[in-house]
């Protein structure tokens, strides 16, 4: 344990001799008529900014891999240790709303900075939790300040560069929201294996620790927050949008295990969410000073740009929730190979990342948008064609193209919906933006949760009707296992009836299987119709102009 924090000390101090380096080299920058940040400082804020998206995007995921020993440390059953994850979803998605209204009540460097300070804070007492009450607890506290560094980290960007330069800021952003979702896991199941999975939380005080330091020396001031200051808080909105996106976010999470609508509590929530999101529209829209302005979706990249965040969304936390557990289940990977699966789709995403980062601004961004929804449906045709001899190998070339498409859709899409918003729309837009995204992986998640559990119950009843004693091939089949299980000094009887349960289990990961690969045809299909939404886009990166001053 010593050794461990010495490393740790030592890594403090080399990032943040870097810090100061870097702020003794950077000169005090110039603004433009438009606000605009000039000369190197505006990078050290795209890295602060990115920085702190980053360990909130790679949170989401690094969880996953570290339930089971969660559950074993803390004595708790499957269904308490999820809402390890459900807390923390649900207490982010409820902020990021909100997150255009905060930075403008207490200041966006303020705001930023208390959000890094909260989730570094929140991390150690994950990484302390002695029983699973103060587990989930601080996981939700992780989660509120979580959800404002995602949509505030976007809003800066898009605040601090011109038009001409937002695809690299945004590139620079991207890498850590599309590659994120992959590194979790692998790094998770490093820590979980070789430390344990207290130290997947510690592992970001280091990093919280050089944001916030980052965050100081480069954020510029607050403006005069007086006027925002003396309106008065939209408390009912903010009860309204809890009430709606909670129970939104709560139904997803726990839909297929409470049986969907079949179950009181499911149902419950449902209508809690409905009536909630009806009260907060129309409460939002009648005052003049809401906690969330609903009134920028009157532009209308933004409100179709949203509609396809969401199937982005669903296509990428949708595939990388498919593929690790089929990966577990059926080819029987460690957590640790699981990560080790998906990290060339996320080199793939980041170098992809960096190179359109370049080229966006010459190209109209539809057209790109277009491309990677139809090589993204055209990976998850392919990831269909998966058997239960699929391996590493298989797996391979089909994930580095998704990763490499995703981008595609990402990054363009990202410039197209936010690129033409009036600076001072910028935060409200991101917020709904991110949040769409959000709510779609989550809605992608409990679809296909839901579509593999009926789909495998379909494809298994559909192998057993094949299965007759009247039938020569099982019967062949049968007399194959048998005489194999008896050479190895089984007597008869024992052999007939391991015979008839490795029968049972070939039928139940062949219809496994199928399963899956009926779940990435719907996620391709899902890519394919959303392409008549890139119809209300704008042009983007190609066709970007410099926003009026407000």
């Amino acid at each position: 344990m010593i050794r461990y924090r010495s490393v740790y000390i030592g890594y403090l101090i080399f990032a943040l001799g870097i810090a100061l380096t870097m702020a003794t080299n950077i000169k005090r920058s110039s603004f433009d008529q438009f606000g605009y940040v000039h000369g190197p400082l505006k990078w050290a804020i795209a890295l602060t900014a990115s920085l702190g998206a980053i360990l909130e995007v790679i949170d989401t995921s690094i969880v996953n891999v570290a339930l089971t020993d969660m559950q074993a440390s803390l004595g708790a059953t499957v269904s308490e240790v999820g809402w390890v994850v459900t807390g923390y979803a649900i207490a982010n998605v409820v902020l990021i709303p909100l997150s255009a209204w905060l930075g403008d009540y207490f200041g966006r460097k303020t705001y930023f900075i208390f959000s890094l300070i909260g989730f570094t804070i929140a991390s150690v007492l994950c990484g302390l939790a002695f029983n699973l009450p103060m587990l989930v607890l601080s996981r939700i506290l992780q989660g509120l300040c979580g959800g404002g560094l995602l949509a505030k980290a976007q809003a800066i960007l898009f605040e601090t560069f011109p038009p001409a330069e937002q695809g690299l800021a945004q590139a620079v952003f991207g890498v850590g929201v599309i590659a994120g979702p992959a590194i979790g896991p692998t790094l998770g199941g490093f820590l979980v294996d070789g430390l344990g999975w207290r130290w997947i939380f510690f592992v970001n005080i280091p990093f919280g620790i050089v944001a916030v330091a980052m965050s100081f020396m480069f954020l510029p001031k607050d403006k005069d927050k007086s006027q925002t200051q003396s309106q008065s808080v939209d408390w009912f909105g903010i009860g309204f949008l809890i009430i709606a996106i909670g129970c939104l976010q709560t139904l997803l999470e726990e839909g297929e295990k409470e049986d969907w609508f079949s179950s009181g509590l499911i149902t419950t929530l449902a209508i809690a969410s409905i009536i909630g999101l009806g009260l907060f529209i129309w409460y939002e829209l009648k005052i003049a000073h809401p906690a969330v302005d609903l009134r920028v979706l009157r532009h209308r990249s933004l409100a179709a740009g949203s509609v396809l965040s969401a199937v982005v969304g669903m296509g990428l936390y949708g595939t990388l929730f498919a593929v690790p557990i089929f990966a577990q289940s059926v080819l029987h990977f460690t957590a640790t190979q699981t990560g080790l699966l998906l990290a060339p789709g996320a080199l793939a995403s980041a170098i992809v990342m960096v190179l359109l980062g370049k080229l966006s601004s010459k190209i109209d961004a539809r057209f790109l948008i277009a491309m990677g929804a139809v090589g993204s449906s055209g990976v998850m045709f392919q990831l269909a064609a998966i058997t239960p001899q699929t391996g590493t190998d298989d797996l391979f070339w089909p994930l580095v193209w998704r990763g490499a498409f995703t981008v595609l859709m990402f990054l363009p899409l990202s410039l197209a919906v936010l690129g033409p918003l009036p600076k001072q729309d910028v935060s409200a837009g991101s917020g709904f933006y991110n949040l769409t995204r959000q709510l779609g992986g989550s809605i992608g998640i409990a679809l296909l949760t839901t579509l593999l559990d009926r789909r495998q119950t379909f494809h298994r009843a559909i192998l057993l009707e094949k299965l007759s004693p009247y039938d020569p091939e099982t019967n062949q089949r049968l007399d194959l296992l048998n005489g194999a299980l008896q050479s190895q000094g089984i007597d008869a009887a024992t052999a007939q009836q391991q015979a008839l349960a490795l029968l049972s289990q070939t039928v139940n990961t062949q219809a496994a299987v199928l399963s899956y690969a009926d779940c990435f045809r719907v996620v391709g299909i899902g890519f394919l119709c959303s392409l008549p939404l890139l119809l209300f886009l704008g042009k983007g990166g190609a066709g970007a102009k410099a926003p009026i001053s407000h």
